[in-house]
């Protein structure tokens, strides 16, 4: 069996008395599509960016592609792909001049190659408009294809689709599928959690700590205490204040027009409607759900 091409061990990083990165150990094999999760300032970028060498741990170590992420950090930029939060790209330069230099500085020189790396990435046709007038999805693009266009084994992506349309989230997601189909390994941070659903496995983080990594029905199986109902009709302020005393209810919060419940194993809706009924809520209906990572999350930050 190979060697993971990421495996840290309790990967720790403080900026004075403040623990960004808390003793994080986890490990990415090749060929997946690794997403971590979390809410801005959590400590993902920091990640990241240990992994890439750009900022020395206070404790722990990192291997990345079997290269000490520290000590050896020169090798690891030269195999992988990195796109960080801010697409560093030049305004004042096209489409084309932007990936031409950056693959410049990883030594390429091939014009077929910047033009195979445009293709991939959907900008073929659009090498000559300046970056200033692309819009965020192709901004997002070309970024891509600028981390991409050395040919490297590992992708990291740094929340890449914030700020875009639904969209172009999508086909960014797409994008990302096809390369992980021809063998790229990619490593995305993300506080989206219907972007997650698409990695194969997930970690979750908050304040610092990976709370849990797994792959998103074992996470939704393993992680929640109980079932999901959604509960339909009456005022719901008074649902949020009725619902936490109901006997079996045990998290409830707000899903749009209704309220979402999580509830104790094995409880049937005549269960449920009779506790809300006997709590003095009159609801119109109430059904099962499938868990969402949201849910996850909920529960593994309150735990």
């Amino acid at each position: 069996m190979s060697e993971p091409v990421v495996i840290t061990k309790n990967l720790t990083r403080r900026f004075g008395d403040f623990l960004a990165v808390d003793h994080v150990s986890f490990f990415v094999e090749a060929g997946e599509i690794v997403g971590y999760l979390g809410p801005n300032g959590c400590g993902k970028t920091t990640t990241i960016r240990m992994l890439l060498g750009l900022l020395q741990p206070s404790e722990g170590n990192a291997a990345v592609l079997g290269f000490d992420a520290f000590r050896q950090s020169e090798e690891v930029r030269a195999r992988v792909g990195y796109m960080s939060q801010k697409f560093a790209l030049y305004d004042d330069l096209t489409v084309w001049e932007n990936l031409t230099f950056y693959g410049g500085v990883y030594g390429i020189r091939e014009k077929a190659q910047v033009e195979a790396t445009l293709s991939l990435v959907g900008l073929a046709g659009h090498g000559s408009e300046l970056a200033r007038s692309l819009s965020a999805g192709w901004r997002q693009r070309l970024a891509l294809g600028i981390a991409l266009v050395h040919h490297p084994k590992l992708l990291f992506l740094d929340e890449p689709t914030s700020g875009v349309d639904p969209a172009a989230r999508r086909v960014f997601w797409d994008l990302i599928y096809e390369l992980a189909a021809s063998g790229v390994t990619v490593f995305v941070t993300t506080h989206y959690m219907d972007e997650a659903e698409y990695c194969t496995r997930v970690g979750m983080m908050r304040d610092g700590r990976l709370l849990a990594m797994d792959t998103p029905a074992d996470l939704k199986a393993n992680v929640l205490p109980g079932d999901v109902w959604e509960v339909f009709g009456g005022s719901l302020q008074e649902g949020l204040n009725v619902l936490p005393n109901v006997a079996g209810i045990l998290r409830v919060g707000l899903a749009g027009d209704h309220l979402r419940a999580i509830t104790q194993h094995g409880m049937t809706a005549e269960r449920l409607r009779a506790g809300l009924s006997s709590a003095g809520l009159a609801v119109t209906s109430v059904a099962r759900s499938e868990p969402t990572l949201e849910d996850v999350f909920l529960s593994l930050a309150k735990g």
